[in-house]
């Protein structure tokens, strides 16, 4: 291990404090060690500067989360003044407060689909955990025990949590890890560029995969499936946006066969697809919803389940039989988790950010499909203010480039040079900016991407 710390940084930095001591999520560990971290000090609107003074566009939101950019001296305030009143109460044991109340009030009115009752957490890991053990719990309750399978998707992401890192669909994920566990299962990635047969239509595609999902259920027996689990738009998969007719030919095969739909909008939610949901968007009626991330645009970690009236009434009755309702957090419903949420979502309402994140996903559109024509982009793809340009060795026969070649991550550490953040999830090069984001910011990101991929190009000429 010696021989992998880096020795170019002060033996008090903070880059060497962090190859010290700091295990990092998701991370290549040796490059990490090889390199060192970038350290991030501070943060305006849709700015980051690390500690050498440098300024970069933020164009992943963070982690697809800062939906209200950085900043903002009211979600400040607010967290204080809670602080200073009630900086903890818990929701066990029929304790409550009034910024966990008031903000499921609010989550209530903006949800598209029948919301009953809100569960608050700290991740969407946690949100997608908990939708796991409540349709185990409601199926106990409604006599149905064998009903508890979980039908996820390939490339789709829901966390990491033995339970929510299970049903996440990409190998990183599971390898070494021990996961999926049982009573998880992958259909087809709805992801026609990468995965339609030659020859194929987006309609055929779509009837092949859902019938391979009928498939699916008619082997496993629909008497044992629970649910589907679908992000609207996959977003860590490579920001895949389904094909039309998709989500109502899905849609009517699991109400075919007394299938809930578990509605994922921990990246959607909140005006990153052009509407108040993702689920409005894609046409999709969900049983049960998780949200998280813009929830709160990262300010304070906070998550939630919506559930259904019919489902609650059910874990009522269980508890006339069991006592307690045995699940929750230690911080479910943290009063200023809450108060900042709830702030927050006023604030989008105040500035009708929806209204300026559609409109400015329409010149993020545009953008983004302008580099179709390029040499090395195979695809481009998104909605809203979200998107991906997939990059390809061959644009006629869509051949990728070889894993080892490291090309998306050759291309986002140039885009870094050009003062751009941004992800590669492979060769998918993916963006989701603040929604607050300018159209002349938008313009910037995107000029500044230009100059990157020119850079990857010119790279891969001497290669």
């Amino acid at each position: 291990m010696a021989d992998l710390l880096h020795n170019e940084f002060a033996p008090d930095s903070i880059e060497a404090k962090d190859l010290a001591h700091l295990l990092h999520p998701t991370t290549n560990l040796t490059n990490h060690h090889k390199h060192g971290p970038a350290v991030h000090t501070r943060a305006k609107g849709v700015y980051l500067w690390d500690n050498h003074g440098k300024q970069y566009l933020e164009g992943m939101a963070g982690l697809w989360c800062t939906a209200l950019g950085y900043g903002e001296p009211e979600l400040a305030r607010v967290a204080q003044e809670q602080m200073k009143v009630l900086n903890y109460s818990q929701l066990f044991g029929s304790k409550t407060n009034e910024p966990s109340v008031l903000l499921a009030e609010k989550l209530k009115s903006m949800a598209p689909m029948d919301a009953g009752r809100v569960f608050y957490g700290s991740s969407g890991s946690d949100a997608n955990d908990t939708q796991m053990k409540l349709m185990w719990y409601y199926h106990n309750a409604i006599g149905k025990p064998e009903k508890k399978k979980i039908i996820s998707r390939m490339r789709g992401y829901h966390g990491v949590t033995i339970a929510s890192g299970s049903l996440t669909g990409l190998p990183a994920f599971h390898k070494h890890f021990d996961l999926p566990i049982a009573g998880v299962l992958h259909t087809d990635c709805p992801f026609y560029y990468g995965e339609g047969l030659a020859g194929e239509t987006e309609a055929e595609f779509v009837d092949r995969i859902v019938g391979n999902l009928a498939a699916m259920i008619a082997k496993e027996g629909a008497d044992t499936i629970a649910a589907f689990i679908a992000e609207p738009v996959l977003g860590a998969g490579g920001v895949i946006v389904p094909p039309p007719g998709y989500y109502e030919k899905v849609q009517a095969l699991l109400a075919a066969n007394d299938i809930l739909f578990i509605d994922d909008e921990v990246i959607c939610g909140f005006g990153r697809t052009g509407a108040p949901f993702g689920a409005q968007t894609m046409n999709i009626k969900p049983t049960t919803m998780s949200l998280a991330k813009a929830l709160s645009s990262a300010y304070l970690p906070m998550s939630a389940v919506l559930l259904p009236e019919f489902m609650y009434e059910s874990f009522v009755g269980m508890s006339a039989e069991l006592g307690n309702f045995g699940h929750g957090f230690t911080y479910s419903g943290h009063p200023v988790c809450a108060a900042v949420a709830l702030r927050n979502l006023e604030l989008m309402e105040e500035r009708d950010l929806f209204c300026h994140a559609a409109k400015m996903g329409e010149v993020f559109q545009q953008r983004l499909h302008s580099y179709a024509d390029h040499p090395l982009v195979g695809d481009t793809r998104g909605v809203g203010l979200i998107g991906a340009i997939e990059l390809r060795a061959d644009k006629e026969t869509k051949q990728p480039f070889a894993p080892s070649q490291g090309v998306g991550a050759q291309l986002m550490a140039f885009a870094l040079e050009e003062g751009l953040i941004i992800r590669a999830l492979g060769d998918s090069i993916a963006f989701c900016p603040p929604l607050v984001i300018s159209e002349s910011q938008v313009h910037e990101l995107f000029d500044k991407f230009g100059k990157a991929l020119a850079a990857t190009e010119a790279w891969l000429a001497k290669q």
